[in-house]
């Protein structure tokens, strides 16, 4: 007789029994620990309340934002019309002297005392004025043109 005590049948069954209590081993370790989620439910509660939060705070924030800038925008021009009353009320000051008043006379009106003769001294920046008639020569060709044009109407 063989050294072995079974047969191959009996071997091979208790091989596919062992076989399977390992595989059963195994999907009932699977089962008994459940892999856990990264996302709990206090998690996922917590998500919900930041964003409700930011979503709530998103609309005051701005609209303090802007009224600051507003804010901003109305001192800057309340001091612009301080300053600009500040200068009126100077101005308005030197008109009550007389000096002043004969000098700004003299300077934009041409006044001049009496005895006193007045000369207006061109300095080349004015415009100066030409003779509506100068000649051909002096004027640009475009006039030249709409100039005879008018003349032919005017006789026809």
């Amino acid at each position: 007789m063989p050294a072995d005590r079974f047969s191959t049948a009996t071997r091979l069954k208790a091989l596919g029994s062992q076989a399977a209590e390992r595989v059963y081993r195994a999907q009932s370790r699977r089962v008994r620990t459940p892999r856990r989620s990264r996302l709990t439910g206090r998690a996922a509660l917590l998500g919900l309340v930041v964003c409700s939060m930011v979503v709530a705070l998103a609309y005051p924030t701005r609209q303090y934002i802007s009224q600051r800038s507003d804010i901003e925008d109305q001192r800057r021009q309340a001091e612009q019309t301080r300053e600009r009353v500040r200068e009126l009320r100077e101005q308005k000051a030197r008109w009550q002297d007389p000096a002043y008043v004969e000098q700004q006379a003299r300077r934009h009106l041409h006044f001049v005392r009496p005895g006193e003769t007045g000369y207006i001294m061109r300095d080349g920046t004015a415009d100066t004025l030409r003779p509506r008639d100068s000649g051909a020569a002096d004027r640009p060709w475009y006039r030249n043109l709409w100039d005879g044009v008018d003349r032919a109407d005017q006789r026809g």
